[in-house]
């Protein structure tokens, strides 16, 4: 993974991804992963439990609403070390209920989460994939409600190409392990150079 992520890796990014000035990194990165495109983000403040601030997990978790009007729900963490699938299933059950806890009056919506993994859990190819828990009845109007992405770094060899063109510069930025991509993506998409500029000021405060 980039060596900007190795330690305290979501500690960092959610220093910096939770300022409102940045949503527009996160509006980008959620849309380059879940294909979608939004229209508002906002970023979703830790719930107050018994007159203390909940603890933060992840990176963040934001609300957004789509250009269709589809309200979502939705939570970024790096997961590394043992017991991926607990973290993956512990952080979607934290992330959806806090809705509950929020006392803003907002419906509850679907969420999604999108999990970073520098390795390869699953015995698939494919560097992306999606997990969706669906009811087994017929014509129910909630077919999924829940929905799960993994990112698989170590998977990814595709060659840069249109399709999907942002998601797979992201990737390549959060892999880190060739300065060319780095550089290509830091030059191809401004948000991804906008978080690296913070990074290496974050970085140089953490020497000093």
């Amino acid at each position: 993974m980039n060596r900007k992520f190795i330690k305290n890796s979501n500690l960092i990014l959610r220093k910096i991804l939770k300022l409102n000035s940045n949503k527009t990194i996160l509006k980008n990165f959620i849309e380059s992963f879940l294909n979608i495109y939004i229209s508002e983000i906002e970023i979703n403040k830790s719930p107050i439990i018994d007159n203390k601030k909940s603890k933060d997990y992840g990176i963040v978790d934001v609300r957004v609403k789509t250009i269709e009007d589809e309200e979502l729900n939705v939570g970024i963490q790096i997961i590394d070390g043992d017991y991926i699938q607990n973290k993956m299933f512990l952080y979607y059950a934290k992330i959806h209920s806090n809705q509950v806890l929020y006392n803003d009056n907002r419906k509850i919506v679907k969420t999604i989460t999108i999990n970073i993994l520098d390795t390869s859990y699953l015995s698939t190819k494919q560097y992306h994939k999606v997990m969706r828990i669906k009811t087994n009845i017929i014509n129910d109007s909630i077919l999924e409600t829940m929905e799960l992405h993994l990112i698989e770094l170590p998977k990814f060899y595709e060659i840069i190409k249109d399709k999907h063109l942002n998601k797979q510069l992201w990737i390549c930025y959060l892999k880190g392990e060739d300065e060319e991509l780095i550089e290509l993506a830091k030059k191809e998409n401004s948000q991804i150079n906008k978080l690296d500029k913070q990074l290496e000021k974050y970085w140089k405060k953490e020497k000093v």
